[in-house]
């Protein structure tokens, strides 16, 4: 019997799966008898630690359970019918769990064969903006290296194969912003669609408001130059979440995400990408800052260091999560757990023995 690979089965998969998204086979729908083909989105989300990932995420699906903490990072879908008698689309859901922890997962949901069909959402905590810039800028920025891996390596593939189908299946990943959209010269849009999410605005809106001004405007800002929708949220909210859902919406199933539009920072922050402006949101609120001390490298660095005079961030390069999943009641499996005690014991026993017998090998010479 010829020996099989244990990567077959995954290479079989993502075939079957980029074949479905550039139209190819039989078996999507599109063929000669005029049937609709399914439609498959990635959707990936990161975010603050505990700000309310899979809560929102669940609420977007219409799922009434309770969330549990995301151990690392989670797989789920959802699927919707366009109308009767009709395919449904699916989106696939990857949520990533332990704030910046884990950014090194981004790996995983960002892969070849998901970047043609690809959104992602950040989910940042606003009743914490002391690591407010520090898990959005760790978490962008491993995500965007993420794509332009990715993204390099699928241009290298066009060079080694042919075929007018694969080409165009590479270009159509690469995002491109319409000639019209506001400051296109001065912003650097992310290479696939974004949604930035405050969440917890119940909490935030309870701050101070020359504090609340400063997240809002430092937000739009980080918004609008990746070329980003914007909006804020709280899960006992139903109005909020309502506009939070047609947002997730648009990009798992490509509906309508609404045409609402709120810039008012007295109230809750709803901007879909391209509504805003640099001229309209203005300069960053410097009232107690000189901008001229302030050594900027470029606007983005400018607007960084006013945040961060007025909310020092948190140190989030060291947060590892050093909880022991295994040590989790959440996991428990009382025979496993039993044999693991007496391995641990045994370990021990064999580190003791080890210990001895290496000091009298050292006496001995």
């Amino acid at each position: 019997m010829p020996r099989i690979s244990s990567d077959t089965l995954w290479e079989l998969a993502a075939a079957e799966v980029h074949s479905r998204e550039t139209g190819g086979g039989e078996e999507d729908g599109g063929g000669e008898d005029g049937g609709e083909s399914v439609s498959e989105r990635t959707v990936f989300l990161m975010g603050s630690k505990a700000g309310g990932k899979t809560t929102i995420l669940l609420r977007c699906l219409d799922r009434d359970e309770p969330s549990k903490p995301t151990l690392a990072l989670e797989y789920t879908f959802g699927r919707r019918a366009r109308g009767h008698n009709t395919p449904k689309d699916i989106a696939h859901l990857w949520e990533l769990g332990g704030g910046t922890s884990l950014s090194d997962l981004v790996q995983i949901p960002i892969s070849p064969v998901s970047i043609r069909s690809l959104s992602v959402i950040l989910i940042l905590d606003l009743s914490k903006p002391n690591a407010l810039w520090g898990t959005m800028e760790k978490l962008l920025q491993a995500a965007q290296d993420q794509l332009e891996k990715v993204f390099s390596l699928a241009q290298q593939g066009q060079k080694t194969k042919s075929g007018t189908k694969h080409q165009t299946s590479v270009h159509s990943a690469a995002r491109v912003l319409p000639k019209d959209f506001p400051d296109r010269e001065l912003i650097s849009p992310f290479p696939v669609p974004l949604l930035i999410i405050g969440s917890k605005y119940d909490l935030f809106q309870d701050f101070d408001s020359d504090k609340r001004k400063v997240v809002s405007k430092t937000l739009r800002f980080i918004a609008h130059y990746y070329a980003a929708s914007l909006v804020f949220t709280s899960i006992k909210s139903e109005s909020l979440m309502s506009k939070t859902k047609s947002f997730f919406s648009h990009l798992a199933f490509g509906l309508d995400r609404g045409k609402t539009v709120t810039s008012d920072p007295t109230k809750p922050l709803i901007i879909p990408a391209g509504f805003d402006s640099f001229t309209q949101i203005g300069s960053p609120p410097t009232s107690d800052v000189d901008i001229t001390s302030l050594h900027a490298k470029n606007p983005k660095d400018l607007w960084k260091k006013v945040y961060e005079r007025v909310f020092p961030q948190e140190n989030t390069s060291e947060q590892r999560e050093l909880k022991d999943p295994a040590k989790d009641p959440r996991y428990s499996e009382p025979q496993i757990d039993a044999m693991r005690v007496q391995k641990d014991q045994e370990l021990d026993q064999y580190k003791r023995n080890a210990a001895k017998s290496w000091k009298g090998l050292e006496l001995d010479t």
